[in-house]
């Protein structure tokens, strides 16, 4: 148990890949939450991919060093543009996000597809790499986190009024437009934070899974937030610690992110299967007692 639990992170390389996602899990863990309460999946989902350019555009400038200003900057102009389109009445919310992911993504292919090894910079880019990370990287993110939380934090209870009463929020005078974008910002820099670890496709299960697993759990939104954070820490341990064992003991490369998403999914999947069986067990205990 020591062998597979502890020992991997002995290992500098593994010993900074977990610090990355001990962070990732704090910050997306909260605003996971806010992503649950404004139904912004399909937000976090387009972010993902509306970020592919700068991430692009960044490397093919600058190299590595160049990907989290690239990403960063690719994120602030979706979030505005998101905001600024959805403020028409003329433009539904779906439509907004379905042409900045195809505009943008399509800005991105295009880029990449300049480079003789595109292919492999396109995996690259899309999957991360999670356990390349430097310290620099970790620094950036711990930044992020730091500017993101601190945010939500002062803005908490307009940012739930906005959620649960938009009308009301409107009536005494939140900027909603504001808010949202926000909120906007908020999404597309847990993107640009976890670019490089876990990549611009498997962020999204880190923005959407935890506060889902949260949900399970409880109602009030402390504990969503609580289960969430925890869940996603949990997950990065564990998936981290899965995929060396596999790779050093039996020979199988894992990609690092992808098994931690797959172990965040698998915990999701189990909590979900335990409340189930928690309430079929409730309402059988209930038939016995009327019987």
């Amino acid at each position: 148990m020591h062998a597979t639990l502890v020992q991997p992170f002995s290992v500098p390389f593994m010993a900074r890949a977990l610090t990355e996602l001990l962070l990732l899990a704090v910050l997306a863990g909260v605003v996971s939450t806010h992503v649950l309460t404004r139904r912004l999946g399909f937000v976090a989902d387009a972010m993902t991919h509306t970020v592919f350019p700068g991430v692009v555009l960044g490397f093919l400038t600058a190299g590595v060093d160049g990907v989290f200003p690239g990403a960063l900057a690719a994120a602030a102009v979706t979030a505005i543009l998101l905001t600024l389109l959805t403020r028409s009445r003329r433009v539904t919310d779906d439509t907004a996000l379905a042409v900045l992911l195809a505009a943008m993504f399509a800005v991105g292919v295009v880029l990449v597809s300049r480079r003789a090894s595109y292919t492999a910079d396109l995996t690259s880019f899309l999957f991360g790499r999670l356990l390349t990370v430097t310290t620099g990287q970790i620094t950036q993110t711990a930044v992020v986190a730091g500017l993101v939380l601190t945010t939500l934090a002062l803005l908490h209870k307009e940012l739930l009024l906005r959620a649960f009463d938009p009308q009301g929020a409107a009536a005494m005078g939140y900027p909603i437009w504001l808010l949202d974008l926000v909120l906007n910002l908020a999404v597309a820099l847990v993107v640009v934070a976890a670019a490089q670890s876990v990549g611009t496709i498997l962020v999204i299960a880190l923005l959407v899974v935890p506060a889902a697993t949260g949900r399970l759990v409880s109602d009030r939104l402390p504990a969503i937030t609580a289960v969430g954070v925890a869940v996603a820490a949990l997950s990065g341990y564990l998936g981290l610690a899965i995929s060396y064992r596999a790779s050093i003991t039996y020979g199988l490369r894992l990609a690092g992110g992808a098994t931690v998403v797959l172990t965040l999914v698998g915990v999701y999947l189990l909590t979900l299967l335990a409340g189930v069986l928690a309430r079929a067990l409730r309402t059988r205990r209930t038939a016995d007692a009327v019987a």
